[in-house]
């Protein structure tokens, strides 16, 4: 009984969390804490000079929650620290619609060597 009752418990946990999908091919040193990473919507620029470091996708998993855009990008800006990517680059935005409640992004990591800091990014809004 108590083997099920965790079974379901991990279950519900996970089933709300959207669906991610991530490829590395070129993971770089972990970033620090207070290392800046610099969020790129579709419609900013990518600088010269950089080098990819991954790819992560971020789906629905069908009862996901905590999926608004800002939670999204704060979970890539997560994973791009721990695999040394200072750029979070969206290739791909489906906002929520009538089959999903979640957005489902395509993103890009991306090692650069300048300051980010002066890269036109988004910034996270409190959701």
């Amino acid at each position: 009984m108590t083997k099920v009752l965790f079974l379901i418990t991990v279950v519900g946990l996970t089933s709300c969390s959207p669906k991610i999908t991530s490829n590395f091919t070129n993971a770089q040193p972990k970033l620090s804490i207070d290392e800046k990473v610099a969020l790129l919507d579709i419609g900013h620029k990518l600088p010269k000079n950089i080098s990819k470091v991954g790819t992560i996708r971020f789906q629905d998993s069908g009862f996901s929650t905590d999926c608004s855009f800002n939670s999204l990008m704060n979970q890539a800006r997560i994973e791009a620290r721990k695999n040394g990517a200072n750029i979070v680059k969206v290739i791909d935005k489906k906002k929520p619609g009538l089959w999903s409640s979640c957005y489902r992004l395509k993103i890009e990591l991306y090692k650069y060597d300048g300051d980010v800091s002066s890269i036109p990014q988004y910034e996270l809004k409190l959701d």
